[in-house]
């Protein structure tokens, strides 16, 4: 065996033993201990800027792209706004220990189904350190023990981020070891997290769409799928065109590197002589390259020809897919075919059209008159997510606080037996 399997394997138990402590605490104990985490990263401040320095020097000096630096990147300043949204995560309400139902049975037993922590969690995500303290604070307040695995290029920041909250946890009812580093920065250090099953309990990787492919077919450990986002909108031919503006440029162009950014759009034929002048002209003008079939193209010569692999593309940059269809079923067949099950969205002032397409369309959220941004745990009103899931089992769209529990049955008798 390794080294780094050997000294794996300690990790990995030591976040076992945590999460039999950790599980049952009450709600004031993981405050408590938040807020002191909250404390301690401000704290340590320059510290951890002084640790990033050096993961961003070496991402230059590896030709990454300045957006990649940006999201590496970490100031006081956003040290500042990851404390603070430590302390949001804090103030949510726990849901560890809630009836998720129950009832006196026929024979007198009481039953009761409640949620409870589901244990050692892993997570493995690319880039961005402040997903080290969002990922742990949200597994922290819900019971659950935080096994994380960043990318490598953020090895030094992670590093620090975790050593500030196991010391800030030290001294409070919270296992220090309940935030654990995946140690290792090579390919092999996140097989041994994938192939922990019996250790770790359950595995949320967080990134593109390579990442977590690999990570759902490679893991032994179950696997919470999420993020990848190959999100439309579809304009029907009963849409208000100046709405369907706005929300596709919205959708495209107010964020588009995250999985909720639209990256299709898709003109009923009856409305794309109105609808798609208009719209090229204003993706144009945000600086949007437009991807299109035929018909589209017909309308501008700025249009790009699309292929096979633009209609499955996750762009996460200023460009679009676009296609004319000629009927609602045809809409949802293209996403059906190439959708990722995200986010998709209807413009139409026909009820009977946007229910069709709400029953007709399987992913994770369907927006009617709305854009695909607003799937986001905060605007949901979950308050802080873990990303937002796009399988079917176990949880779907953004994952709050109670999506990071399970449940167990309660039955309280009197001395009952079963005959």
């Amino acid at each position: 065996m390794s080294d780094e399997r050997e000294e794996f394997l300690r990790v990995a138990r030591r976040a076992g033993d945590a999460a039999a402590g950790l599980a049952p605490l009450p709600r004031s104990a993981k405050d408590a201990a938040l807020h002191r985490i909250a404390e301690a990263l401000v704290a340590a401040a320059p510290e951890i800027v002084k640790a990033n320095e050096g993961d961003v020097a070496r991402a230059r000096a590896n030709g990454t792209s300045e957006y990649m630096i940006d999201r590496l990147s970490l100031s006081e300043a956003r040290i500042a706004a990851i404390a603070d949204a430590v302390r949001e995560v804090a103030a949510l309400p726990d849901p560890v220990g809630e009836t998720v139902r129950g009832n006196v049975l026929p024979n007198g037993l009481e039953l009761r189904q409640v949620r409870v922590p589901l244990g050692v969690v892993g997570i493995i995500y690319e880039g961005r350190p402040n997903v080290t303290v969002d990922a742990a604070a949200l597994c922290l307040k819900s019971g659950n023990v935080a096994m994380l695995r960043g990318s490598s290029s953020a090895y030094d920041s992670n590093s620090v981020l975790v050593e500030v909250m196991q010391g800030a946890l030290t001294g409070t009812e919270v296992p220090p070891d309940a935030v654990q580093l995946v140690p290792g920065t090579s390919r092999e250090s996140v097989k041994h997290l994938m192939r922990a099953r019996g250790l770790v309990d359950v595995l949320i990787p967080r990134g593109g769409a390579s990442l977590i492919n690999s990570v759902v077919e490679e893991s032994t450990v179950p696997v919470i799928e999420t993020g990848v986002g190959n999100c439309a909108v579809y304009v029907d031919a009963a849409a208000d065109v100046d709405m369907a503006l706005d929300i596709l440029l919205n959708a495209k162009t107010q964020r588009p590197s995250v999985c909720n950014a639209a990256e299709t759009f898709l003109v009923h034929a009856d409305i794309a002589d109105t609808f798609v002048p208009r719209a090229l002209e204003a993706l144009k003008g945000a600086g949007v390259t437009v991807h299109g079939d035929d018909r589209v193209r017909s309308y501008s010569g700025d249009v790009v020809e699309a292929t096979e692999d633009d209609w499955y593309a996750e762009y996460l940059s200023l460009d679009i897919a676009a296609r004319v269809v000629d009927s609602l079923e045809e809409a949802v067949a293209h996403i059906r075919r190439y959708g990722s099950g995200h986010t998709e969205a209807i413009v139409t002032t026909s009820q009977p059209a946007a229910k069709r397409f709400v029953a007709l369309v399987d992913s994770a959220a369907v927006m009617v008159n709305a854009s695909t941004r607003f799937t986001d745990g905060e605007e949901f009103g979950f308050g802080a997510e873990i990303g937002i899931s796009t399988q079917k089992l176990h949880a779907r769209g953004p994952m709050g606080l109670p999506e990071l529990t399970s449940t167990k049955y309660v039955v309280t008798g009197e001395g009952h037996v079963r005959g």
